[in-house]
Formats: structure tokens, sequence, C-alpha cells
């Protein structure tokens, strides 16, 4: 079966908390071997950081998201240093710059602080950062610049920036993992920006909750219990629901990788199977830092090198 990995995704959001085990373990029955949790502000860290002791697959974020920016306590930054200390298996994220109708809400001054201290730290630490940017990427690539060069990866997550900027942030370490916000770009220009991004920088993700896949509603799993989708199980085959155009707040299923996965293979003209090995394997070597989970649970031997068998880990 081939390997996914959701390289950005929030399994502890109030929405889906309550089916997280149900979440995860059809999503790795179906192939997603590891999920990036990423917090997003200190209130939601302490349940990132348990999912990450709970589940083998759970890889832990910590991180304070700009729309959350304004909630901050004095102490943040020492909580959020004293995390890392406490959970090496941790990476940073969600962080990030927001000048979208949300973010507009939050002193932009303010974000960029946050946002720099968190990039400094993830750069001092040598862990990846999974980072948001909307309607921000001129100032993303200013800072990153600034800051920069990071060796050990910044994950543009939901990337949605333009097809010319992709060298630019790639040179200073940038990884672009893909969502289900990709397939409502335009598909001229999402092909474009795509086939732009070098290979051993291509991630998928889900977001989910968040960012449902446009589909139709037969190659879709859904959350159990979602209110805004009729009761069905995971296979529909109710013809009037496939065409039903989904609600805006449907819950996005973390196993819906594999909608997003045949979008961006269709994009790039690739095998569902190339793209797949390949994003996992990008994947796994960014979350290889010191003290992840990738390294404890198989040695460092398994991942030292682009052309290991992956036939032969195994995911507890």
């Amino acid at each position: 079966m081939m390997k996914l990995f959701d390289a950005h995704c929030h399994l502890q959001d109030p929405k889906i908390i309550s089916k997280a085990p149900q979440l995860i373990s059809s999503a790795v029955a179906s192939g997603v071997s590891f999920f990036a949790v990423n917090g997003v502000s200190e209130k939601d860290w302490d349940l990132v950081k348990e999912m990450g002791e709970t589940y083998p697959s759970v890889v832990p974020c910590f991180g304070i998201h700009p729309w959350y920016v304004a909630e901050r306590g004095p102490n943040w930054f020492e909580t959020l240093k004293s995390l890392f200390e406490t959970t090496p298996t941790a990476a940073v994220g969600e962080i990030g710059l927001d000048k979208g109708s949300k973010g507009r809400e939050i002193d932009f001054s303010d974000q960029v602080g946050v946002f720099r201290q968190q990039l400094e730290l993830a750069k001092e630490l040598n862990k990846p950062a999974s980072v948001h940017c909307v309607r921000a990427f001129g100032d993303l690539l200013e800072i990153i610049k600034s800051v920069g060069p990071f060796p050990a990866g910044v994950i543009l997550h939901s990337y949605l920036g333009s097809a010319e900027m992709v060298p630019e942030f790639a040179k200073l370490g940038a990884y672009f993992s893909f969502s289900g916000f990709l397939m409502h770009m335009n598909e001229k220009k999402a092909k474009k920006m795509l086939k732009a991004v070098p290979s051993d920088r291509i991630l998928l993700e889900t977001d989910s909750p968040d960012a449902l896949p446009k589909a139709e509603a037969s190659c879709l799993y859904f959350v159990e219990g979602d209110p805004s989708v009729p009761e069905v199980g995971n296979s529909v085959p109710d013809q009037d629901f496939n065409l039903m155009k989904l609600p805006k707040e449907t819950l996005n299923h973390p196993a819906n990788i594999h909608t997003v996965l045949g979008y961006v293979a269709r994009l790039l003209d690739m095998k569902n199977e190339e793209l797949g090995e390949l994003s996992y394997r990008n994947a796994v070597l960014l979350f290889s830092y010191a003290g992840s989970k990738l390294l404890l649970q198989r040695g460092t031997d398994d991942f030292s090198g682009h052309t290991q068998n992956h036939s032969t880990t195994h995911v507890t």
C-alpha cells in the first residue's frame, strides 16, 4: 500500500478532537503513516503534546498562528521554548503572516514580531517550521531572507503563491505543501506554479478539518456526525448526495489527502504512486531532525539517502 505523510493538519481542533481516534485509525488504514499536527495558540499546545504522546503517527508542532497573536500571554515565548525542551519530537508551527480578511483584524507589526521570534527559534533549534501566509508573500520573503537560510527547512503550508516566487523561497530552504485549497486556484496558474517547484520540495497535506478538496462526494471521506452533511458512511451510493454541493463548513477528513494527491499528480502529469512516494520521502527527510519520532521509531539508517526501499519501514 502507498504510504502518505500529511505534512500539516489540526487534529486537535475543537471541531474534531472527540473524533480524533477514529479519524487517525481510518486515515492510517488508508495509507497515511504520519500527521504533522500543528498547534495554533498557547491554549492547544498541551493537547497537541498529548496527541503526540498517544499516537505514534502524530508529529507534534507548536507555534502561535497569526490569528491568535493578540491572545498570547506575557510569557508565551518562555512557554514555547520550554515545550521544545520537554518535547524533542516536536517541530515548529503553525506560525506566519496574514493580511487576508481575518488577518487584517490583527496588528501586522505584532504579527511580524511574533513570527520572526518563532522563525529564529526554529533556525536555532534546527527544526522545520510550518508557515501560514495569506496575501503577505512579499513580507514573508523579506523576513525569510533576513533570518535564513534554513537548512532544516521551512514549510510553506497550503502554498498558493506565484510560480515566480518559488525559486526565491526554494533557495532559502523552503518546501511547498499542497492542500485542497489548491483546487480553488485557477488550474492553469496552479499547474504553472507546481511545475516550478523542485521535486525534492513537494509535500502534501490536508489542513484537516479545513480545506475540504473540491471533488465528488463519492471520492471523499467524511467525518462521522458532521452536522453539515447528511448521515452517511464513508462510501456514498446515493447519486443525489454525490452531486450535492457540499457546504463550505463541511469538515475535512485527514484521509482526503488521497484526493489532494490525485489532483496534484494530474497537474504535474505524474502517476499517483510516483507522487505519493516522492512526497512521502520528502516529508520523512524533512521531519527526521534530531529527536524526531521518525528517527526514534526506526533508527537513523532507513532515511539516510533518497534511494532506500520504503517497503521495509513499518509504522506501528
